[in-house]
């Protein structure tokens, strides 16, 4: 039996640029981000042995460090009140990451990840889905690869005004298939949650430019072989030229 706590504070920086010719007949555009981050961890261990006798102790780590290198494109579609866009985001891990420290920063492997999703938007009422898979190739320190992940996030809300959106926003994350190798003394260790809670987002002026900010929370639950707790996101878009 393991009691884990762990809380992280991440500041990500995501600079894309958009191209002016379509194409496809959508809006194409490229990102790249990173982050610094500072987190924490703790576990108290209780081992039962087969006569009932038990160990128990504890142990913490702190790591404050860069994270892994987060390349993503975009292709977005507009039909009117209809939107569409097509994504694929990979990870380059080249973050903080140690296979013998109880927290990391980076994931120690690389990841793909790759989905679409649409949004109604008819300036009063926004309703956004975006569904993805990512992949994941081997952590070859511990020889042990997460197994392939499915992921819905959703969106809804009302303006309140020409500025201001209120509602909610959610997701379900899903592994549909084991992990393996070596490493894999649990076998499968197939994971799930869900979270769900409120945002708020707000368009605002700064000199001649329009910045928007978003704040949203989520509550988690339904987890299995995975934490679970509330994750609180702020973020601001700046545009850094037309």
């Amino acid at each position: 039996t393991v009691g884990l706590d762990a809380t992280a504070d991440i500041l990500f920086a995501f600079p894309s640029y958009s191209f002016a010719e379509p194409l496809l007949g959508a809006q194409a555009a490229l990102a790249m981000g990173a982050a610094v981050a500072r987190s924490e961890g703790s576990v108290d261990l209780t081992l039962t042995g087969p006569r009932g006798r038990t160990v128990s102790g504890s142990t913490d780590d702190t790591l404050k460090g860069g994270s892994d290198l987060y390349v993503m494109g975009t292709l977005k579609w507009n039909h009117g009140v209809h939107n569409f866009i097509a994504y694929s985001m990979g990870d380059i891990p080249v973050g903080a990451y140690d296979p013998n420290r109880l927290v990391n920063i980076g994931l120690g492997h690389a990841p793909l990840d790759a989905g679409g999703g649409y949004t109604y938007f008819d300036k009063k009422n926004e309703f956004s889905a975006v569904a993805g898979l990512t992949y994941n190739w081997e952590n070859s320190d511990i020889d042990y690869q997460n197994g392939v992940d499915a992921h819905l996030d959703l969106s809804a809300s009302h303006f309140i005004n020409d500025q201001t959106h209120l509602g909610l926003v959610g997701y379900v994350y899903q592994q549909v298939t084991g992990d393996s190798g070596s490493g894999a003394t649990f076998g499968d260790f197939k994971s799930r949650v869900n979270g769900i809670g409120p945002q708020a987002g707000h368009f605002f002026k700064v000199g001649k430019d329009l910045w928007y900010a978003n704040l949203k929370g989520y509550y988690e639950f339904d987890a299995k072989n995975r934490a679970e707790g509330w994750n609180t996101w702020l973020s601001v878009v700046i545009p850094l030229s037309y």
